[in-house]
């Protein structure tokens, strides 16, 4: 599944093309996703004009005159930028054409995505309102995570991973700030201490920032904007090197299975 880095790319891909653009037309091919796609979609988009291209945890928000498309791209959804006129596959569910000779195409071959409406001027969403701080944002600390820990009896790879905490920490970057900050991931998130989360706090920052920077983890399903993988991958640390030593001690990493996910860590340097 694309992960907040892999979002943020796309968005930050998409954004210049179709900023400010007016919306021409809309082609829904199979309005049914995770969700049927609401008739608002194709009712209400064309005409408008963009007015903003954002970002909330991993569903993308683009706002227009009109009102607000949320979108998720699932498992293995992509959005692209491509000339009007080229030619559909099967699995390319919706175009989005603009008035500068170009189209936002929605591809999603597992149909795991969404594409939502919200109506002027409204900005709640049952998707958006539990979810938690941006993880690269001013509300987002150590400190905060110390305060949200108490008397928690999760582990802090869970703790981490939960939405209603902090978004957009996904299982690849959840084992790779947990390494950077030496922190076990089984261990409980009411007993890490203020100066721990105040590192790891640290760790998620910098792997996140690491990785949108880098165009996002190559995933087989996911491709960038333009369709070029991203190259973080050669750059991780624990995730998917379970045998491997340790980039830090050269002791042989181990991986053990934590909420059905895959958990790779260093028994000498996490504790």
């Amino acid at each position: 599944m694309p992960e907040l880095p892999e979002v943020e790319t796309t968005r930050r891909g998409i954004e210049p093309h179709i900023d400010g653009r007016s919306i021409t037309a809309v082609t829904i091919r199979q309005p049914r996703l995770r969700w049927p796609i609401p008739q608002q979609v194709s009712k209400s988009l064309p005409g408008a004009r963009v007015q903003a291209v954002s970002r909330r945890g991993k569903y993308l928000l683009i706002t227009t005159s009109s009102g607000t498309l949320l979108a998720h791209l699932g498992m293995s959804g992509s959005l692209r930028i491509l000339p009007t006129g080229t030619a559909a596959g099967k699995h390319d569910h919706v175009d989005i054409e603009f008035d500068g000779a170009h189209i936002l195409r929605f591809t999603d071959p597992r149909r795991f995505g969404c594409m939502l409406w919200l109506e002027p001027g409204v900005t709640s969403h049952p998707l958006l309102d539990s979810l938690g701080p941006e993880p690269l944002g001013d509300e987002f600390s150590g400190e905060y995570l110390f305060k949200r820990s108490r008397t928690r009896k999760v582990p802090i790879k869970s703790f981490i991973m939960d939405s209603q905490v902090v978004v957009g920490v996904g299982n690849i970057y959840a084992n790779e700030a947990l390494y950077m900050s030496g922190i076990n991931p089984r261990r409980m998130a009411g007993r890490v201490s203020a100066a721990r989360f105040d590192e790891l706090a640290t760790a998620i920052r910098q792997v996140l920032g690491n990785a949108i920077t880098a165009g996002g983890t190559t995933l087989r399903d996911f491709t960038n904007s333009e369709g070029n993988p991203g190259y973080f991958k050669q750059s991780l640390n624990v995730y998917g090197r379970r045998g491997l030593p340790c980039n830090g001690c050269g002791s042989a990493l181990k991986e053990i299975r934590m909420g059905g996910r895959s958990t790779v860590y260093c028994t000498a340097c996490q504790k």
